[in-house]
């Protein structure tokens, strides 16, 4: 393991956030942090930097950078608020940036670590399903990387052979199915939101466990696949798996299943893009699968998941179309979980939208923002006649 190496965690009072620092807690010796970086919570970032020693904090609510100042003075830690704050977070010079903040704000300091040719961990699928072309271009030029964390691609990252890409028939994302795998549809127009956020596997943010019930976060990632791995579209997949043991599975041309097997713990793929291509010895529990018994499968049902189909009608009209169904999604997400859009309509409105907006050429970041705000608009504006 590199003793010393630099980092920079993006989002850092998360939920993938706070298990990155965990872990850079458990040997801080390895790790020279430079900048942390969060939305709201000045007091667990403060926390989080006078414990790993950070240079920089940043948090992009201006109205809390008081709080944080008074929580950090006398340590020497640098302090910053707003949104050009959290890109300057982006900016400095770690070596490996974990890029977790939420949604497409986490776009621009994501640009910007690639910009200076930073290994960037990605833990936020919105910035590459909105401008995943852009961000490729952007790697390339400065010899950046990207190495995705969702468990998922992490998995798919572990066993694809990037080098000889055509000896690859399919790339197999896996799902658990969320909290509504056996309910009729016809019943969903009661669920609320403590229902949606209670996942049966993984422990997350409200938004994604509110994608993980719709299966849109499975829609959004085959999008990501389709930019992070030299796939076609019709080469990816999904397998509902409910026990979220096999976290993806790359098919070879001669019938090969390679798969990777873990236990749901976001530590596991976070420490394997901290130290590729090394690994971490980690203190968790073992994958016992005698103890397991069974691993099961089937195909997602598209009348429960109809997210699914949306996404990939997306993913094939390509453009702007990604970029308008994820500031969709986001927006029918909140609104639901406020209380105002009946869980249905989440996916609904987002296909809604996909259909009334005009497609625009993604040629650059500024695009990317405007077709976001029209998109949100937009989705505002539907869910608040539901």
């Amino acid at each position: 393991m590199q003793a010393g190496k630099t980092v920079t965690v993006l989002g850092s009072t998360g939920s993938v956030g706070q298990s990155t620092v965990s872990l850079l807690l458990e040997h801080p010796e390895r790790w020279d942090v430079v900048a942390l970086a969060a939305g709201s919570d000045a007091i667990k970032l403060a926390e989080q930097a006078r414990l790993l020693n950070a240079r920089f904090a940043a948090i992009a609510d201006t109205g809390q950078a008081k709080v944080l100042e008074e929580a950090l003075a006398g340590t020497g830690i640098e302090v910053g608020a707003g949104a050009d704050a959290v890109v300057e977070a982006g900016a400095r010079p770690a070596e490996w940036v974990m890029a977790a903040i939420g949604g497409a704000a986490g776009l621009a300091p994501t640009a910007k670590a690639l910009e200076r040719g930073a290994t960037v961990a990605l833990a936020n699928k919105e910035s590459m399903v909105c401008a995943g072309a852009l961000l490729k271009r952007v790697a390339a030029r400065s010899g950046a990387s990207i190495i995705p964390v969702d468990s998922e691609h992490s998995a798919i990252f572990q066993v694809f052979d990037s080098e000889r890409p055509e000896r690859v028939r399919a790339v197999v994302l896996t799902a658990s199915g969320g909290p509504f795998l056996d309910r009729s549809p016809d019943s969903l127009s009661s669920v609320t939101p403590e229902d949606a956020v209670a996942h049966p596997v993984w422990n997350m943010g409200a938004k994604i466990s509110v994608d993980s019930a719709t299966m849109m976060n499975k829609g959004l990632e085959l999008i990501e696949a389709a930019h992070l791995f030299p796939v076609r579209p019709d080469q990816l997949d999904v397998l509902i798996h409910p026990q979220s043991l096999v976290h993806g599975l790359v098919e070879y041309v001669d019938g090969t299943l390679c798969a990777v097997l873990g236990i749901p713990d976001m530590r596991v793929p976070i420490a394997c893009a901290l130290a590729w291509p090394d690994r971490m010895e980690l203190e968790l529990p073992r994958l016992d699968l005698a103890d397991q018994g069974q691993l099961t499968f089937r195909k997602p049902d598209p009348t429960r998941f109809p997210a699914l189909r949306i996404a990939r009608e997306a993913l094939q009209q390509g453009g702007s179309a990604p970029t308008i169904l994820n500031a969709a999604n986001e927006e029918a997400v909140a609104a639901f979980l406020h209380g105002g859009l009946p869980f249905p309509r989440i996916t609904a409105v987002s296909e809604e939208v996909l259909a009334t907006l005009p497609d625009t050429p993604i040629d650059d970041f500024t695009t990317v923002v405007a077709v976001d705000a029209r998109a949100r608009a937009s989705a505002r504006a539907l869910a608040s006649v539901h």
